[in-house]
C-alpha cells in the first residue's frame, strides 16, 4: 500500500473524537514519527505537528514505509496498518492541535529554551485535564515544567529508537508531576504497546546516562585504533546482545543529539562525560548519521546502510 497525500486525513473530521482519545505528537524526527506511529497503533487519534510542514509530510510517508516492513515481517496485520493510517492527522496549526489533545508529546530539538516555547504555546490552548509529556533524553523535567501554569501535568516519556520495536518507555516525575499524570502516562504507555518503569529526575534518567557513556566510549576506541566501527559493533551485538551496535545506533538516533546530551551530562556530571574529539569533529562536519546520509556509516537516498564511510578510522 503505497502512503499518499490522501492516505491521512487532514482535519478533525466531524464528529469531534473525545480529547481523551486524541493524542499530539510535536515534532517530526527521527523518534516523533515513531511516537505517532505506535500512537495510531495503540488506537489513538493522533495529530502530527511540525513547524516545517514538509516534515509532517516526510514523517507520514516513513510511518507508512515502517508499516509495510512490519506488514512483509508478519508483524502488523493489514487491518492493523490501514487503522492506524487512518488515525493519522496532519495539524499545519499547533493552537488548534492542541486544544482538541487529551495528551501531548514533546519531540522536538533536545534545547532547554525551544522545548519551554513548545510547551507554553500548547499549554494555552489544551483541555484543562490534559497530560504535556516530553520525550527529552536527559533534560530536566522540573525546568521545562517551570515555563508553564500546570506543572502538575508535565511529564518526562523517553521512548527509545527505533521506537516501533524497543519496548521501554522510562517515565519521569517531575518536582511538581501529580500522580494522576504518571499514573495517565503508564496507562498511555501501555496502549501504545510500551512497558513503562518509572525513573527518578537525574541528568540523562536512566538509560541514556549509561548509553552516551558507551556511545562516547566507542568513539575513543574508533579514534585509538582500538577497532574497526564494524567491529565495535559487532562486537556489542555478539558479545552483550545488543540489537545494534553503538555506530549504527548513533547513525541511527543522530550524532547531533548524542553531542548535546553528552555535553548536558558532561557540564552537570563531570569529566567521566567529556566527549569525544572524533565525535565532535563528526558533528561539526555534518556527518550526523542516517538523517544527512552520512555519519560513521553512509546511507543510501533510502536510508540504508551502504558501507563505513571511507574515511572513518580503521
Amino acid at each position: 500500500m503505497s502512503v499518499t497525500s490522501t492516505s491521512v486525513r487532514t482535519d478533525a473530521g466531524s464528529p469531534a473524537p473525545s480529547t481523551r482519545s486524541t493524542v499530539l505528537v510535536v515534532g517530526t524526527g527521527t523518534m516523533g514519527a515513531g511516537i505517532a506511529q505506535v500512537a495510531a497503533l495503540g488506537g489513538y487519534r493522533t495529530l502530527v505537528h511540525d513547524a516545517a510542514a514538509a516534515q509532517v509530510d516526510a514523517a507520514i510517508r516513513r510511518i507508512g514505509d515502517d508499516l509495510e516492513k512490519g506488514l512483509a515481517r508478519g508483524k502488523v496485520a493489514v487491518a492493523d496498518r490501514d487503522a492506524a493510517l487512518a488515525r493519522l492527522e496532519r495539524a499545519p496549526d499547533l493552537a488548534t492541535a492542541a486544544a482538541s489533545a487529551g495528551f501531548v508529546i514533546e519531540a522536538v530539538v533536545e534545547d532547554m529554551a525551544t522545548k519551554q516555547t513548545v510547551f507554553r504555546t500548547i499549554t494555552r490552548h489544551a483541555p484543562g485535564d490534559a497530560i504535556f509529556a516530553t520525550n527529552t533524553s536527559a533534560l530536566s523535567i522540573t525546568e521545562i515544567a517551570a515555563s508553564i501554569d500546570a506543572p502538575d501535568r508535565v511529564i518526562g516519556m523517553h521512548f527509545f529508537n527505533p521506537v516501533p520495536r524497543m519496548a521501554l518507555v522510562e517515565v519521569i516525575r517531575g518536582l511538581q508531576t501529580s500522580t494522576s499524570t504518571v499514573e495517565r502516562t503508564f496507562e498511555v504507555a501501555r496502549r501504545m504497546g510500551k512497558e513503562p518503569v518509572e525513573v527518578n529526575e537525574f541528568p540523562g534518567f536512566a538509560v541514556s546516562r549509561i548509553n552516551a557513556m558507551i556511545g562516547n566510549e566507542a568513539f575513543y576506541m574508533l579514534m585509538e585504533g582500538v577497532a574497526s566501527a564494524e567491529g565495535i559493533d559487532k562486537a556489542l551485538r555478539l558479545g552483550l546482545n545488543h540489537p545494534m551496535g553503538p555506530f549504527e545506533l548513533g547513525d541511527l538516533v543522530g550524532w547531533d543529539i548524542r553531542l548535546k546530551v553528552l555535553e548536558h551530562l558532561h557540564a552537570t556530571l563531570g569529566e567521566k562525560f567529556r566527549p569525544c574529539p572524533l565525535l565532535v569533529k563528526y558533528v561539526r562536519a555534518g556527518r550526523l548519521g542516517r538523517k544527512t546520509g552520512r555519519g560513521v556509516y553512509e546511507y543510501s537516498a533510502s536510508g540504508e546502510l551502504i558501507r563505513a564511510s571511507a574515511d572513518t578510522p580503521r
